[in-house]
């Protein structure tokens, strides 16, 4: 597979881990040393994997299993050797998410190292 598919594989994998309220998934999805960071309607939220694996899990029934709405869009994908930036939107909680990925490529694996996340609508 190229980078490109290797990378879109890995953003449906945290998709999924999303939507199924997966904290497996999610850990998959991102680098151990990953960081989460965007706003809220509350405000500022800022998160280690952990944390925010734990706040998908926490999505009690998941958002699959309650019907909600699903939809993925890659905006753009750029690579740049081992590193790469992404962007998505994506339906999750009720909301449209606008999230800037960066990925790095490490033993042969890409994992999303952060998310900066902004709620569209």
């Amino acid at each position: 597979m190229s980078d490109k598919e290797l990378i879109n594989s890995c953003i449906n994998t945290y998709y999924e881990g999303c939507i199924e309220s997966d904290p497996n998934k999610i850990k998959e999805a991102f680098d151990e040393n990953a960081m989460i960071s965007g706003y809220l309607p509350d405000g500022l939220h800022e998160m280690n994997l952990d944390e925010f694996a734990g706040f998908v899990d926490a999505q009690k029934p998941s958002p699959k299993d309650k019907g909600d709405e699903e939809f993925l869009e890659v905006i753009s994908c750029e690579v740049f050797g081992d590193t790469a930036i992404v962007q998505i939107r994506e339906a999750y909680l009720g909301m449209i998410f606008i999230d800037s990925f960066s990925f790095l490529k490490k033993n042969d694996t890409w994992r999303i190292y952060t998310k900066l996340f902004h709620v569209e609508t």
